[in-house]
């Protein structure tokens, strides 16, 4: 079950096909398994073994993959983190899961050596050049390590640099399990070619670019970094036939004048945040390009739900469960709700994780009788297609009236001079909360238009009473918007009773 036997597996099939490539760079899956073989001596020959903590901090470079199926194949568990996390952050991270090394990458050495500081972890930089030296004395050690369905392989950190860390524990089953649905679902083959645009360190662009195309034998193209005009460069340049991204990579594309040229592209997903409708159809009118929205967490490796070719697809959802997954939405007392009404979604499948690193309490609380709550409210239809209403923490109370934020952020896509669209609850001294929003626009236009706009569409208690125009949104490193970085718009004070004469 071990993740680094599909490599091994597919190299002995495919031999000197590419798997990976950046820009002029190309590496064979013979090359890979090589090179994965002398990454495992290396680690061995320190000492690391099966369940000790490898972190990998690295963009998206073949070294990546290089160092991730190595340490696999040392029976080592993978704890990938962010190249741009600060001192601190990575003392938090490397300290919570006790890694015994960091393998990062050459421009991060200063934060890694102050945030290893006084620890027992070590550190080796890669150095392009250098590092392939380094590997190069080594003798490849082939054994891969025996793994279960239920060993852990890979430890990832959620979101977020206050509070505790915590650590999803993802098994050799779930990431192997959840590779081959996606193989499954996008009908990947050897002919394809995956644009690596999203990080390899996240759990989208682990499970759906890096692992699903090792697994159906394809190749795929990285970018360090995604830049719009760059991606188009790349998608024209190495013939990509399968575009895995994030709502801001799309709108970003919809604004590129050659951006035609996407028809190349026979597969479209879009995941990590809601897909605006506005931008699904406007890639079917402009671009003959069909987007398949999908759905997961970093708690379910992370595809738990997606739309399909033909019938499997129903614009604005989250499409039905993958193969092997059940999902349902369930009311406040765990009870599964009659299609059309509004509660939490829980998943059970083989792609669940094990459990939080070391917090037993905290998985207890989330995995309940083999089903993740996931804190995400939505809805699902008489045909099993599930829609997603938003996070049940951000759901807006507004004198009593219950506001879902992306209903109102849809109606705001709709309006062409909008870009991000990010709708929150302020505190409002007399009803509770009001409903915000903050708005990155392609061009200039009056708050109070995009106001109007807003409220001739949707119940009087719902459109944004406060709304602030910014140059761009905050997002995370897969583009999803970060509301809790959001600068907000103030809501008005409390009117003062007129005094009694």
């Amino acid at each position: 079950m071990n993740l680094a036997d599909r490599l091994r597996t597919a190299a002995e099939r495919l031999g000197g096909r590419t798997v990976l490539t950046l820009d002029r760079t190309d590496l064979a899956y013979r090359a890979l398994d090589l090179w994965s073989a002398r990454v495992a001596a290396l680690l061995r020959r320190r000492g690391i073994g099966p369940g000790d903590r490898v972190a990998v901090m690295l963009p998206n470079v073949p070294e990546f993959a290089v160092v991730y199926y190595g340490a696999l194949r040392a029976g080592a568990i993978v704890v990938p983190l962010d190249p741009l996390l600060k001192r601190r952050e990575i003392a938090a991270f490397l300290g919570d899961c006790a890694a015994r090394l960091v393998v990062a990458w050459h421009a991060c050495a200063e934060a890694v050596e102050s945030g290893t500081a006084g620890t027992r972890t070590d550190y080796l930089f890669v150095v392009p050049g250098e590092f392939h030296r380094l590997l190069r004395e080594e003798r490849p050690d082939r054994a891969v390590a025996p793994a279960a369905a239920g060993d852990t392989a890979v430890i990832l950190y959620s979101a977020g640099t206050t509070g505790r860390p915590r650590g999803i524990e993802l098994t050799h089953g779930n990431l192997g399990s959840n590779a081959a649905a996606v193989a499954r679902v996008q009908a990947l083959g050897v002919d394809d070619v995956l644009l690596g645009a999203l990080p390899l360190y996240h759990a989208f662009g682990l499970t759906c670019t890096l692992n699903a195309a090792v697994h159906a034998g394809a190749r795929l193209t990285l970018m360090p970094r995604f830049e719009p005009e760059r991606a188009l460069e790349v998608i024209r340049r190495d013939g990509v036939t399968v575009f895995q991204g994030v709502p801001s990579m799309y709108i970003a594309l919809l604004d590129l004048p050659g951006a035609a040229d996407l028809s190349l592209l026979r597969v479209c997903v879009s995941g990590g945040a809601p897909l605006p409708l506005d931008v699904l159809r406007a890639y079917r009118t402009r671009f003959g390009c069909v987007i398949f929205e999908g759905y997961g967490l970093s708690e379910t490796s992370p595809v738990a739900a997606s739309n399909r070719g033909g019938a499997g697809h129903r614009p604005g959802s989250i499409g039905r469960p993958v193969p092997g997954v059940a999902m349902r939405v369930v009311d406040e007392r765990g009870r599964e709700a009659p299609p059309g009404e509004i509660g939490e979604i829980a998943v059970r499948g083989p792609n669940v994780m094990k459990g939080y690193w070391n917090d037993p309490e905290g998985t207890a609380e989330a995995v309940r009788d083999g089903w993740f709550h996931t804190g995400d409210l939505g809805r699902v239809d008489a045909d099993g297609f599930f829609f997603l209403v938003g996070r049940r923490r951000e759901v807006i109370i507004r004198g009593g009236y219950t506001v879902y934020p992306r209903e109102v952020e849809e109606v705001l896509y709709e309006h062409p001079a909008v870009r991000q669209a990010a709708v929150v609850g302020v505190p409002h001294p007399e009803l509770g909360e009001e409903v915000a929003a903050v708005v990155a626009v392609r061009a200039r236009v009056p708050p109070e238009e995009l106001r109007d706009f807003v409220r001739e569409r949707v119940a009087a208690y719902k459109f944004p009473r406060l709304v602030r125009l910014v140059d761009e949104l905050p997002t995370g490193p897969t583009g999803k918007i970060i509301k809790r970085a959001l600068r907000l718009p103030a809501a008005p004070a409390a009117v003062p009773p007129t005094p009694r004469r």
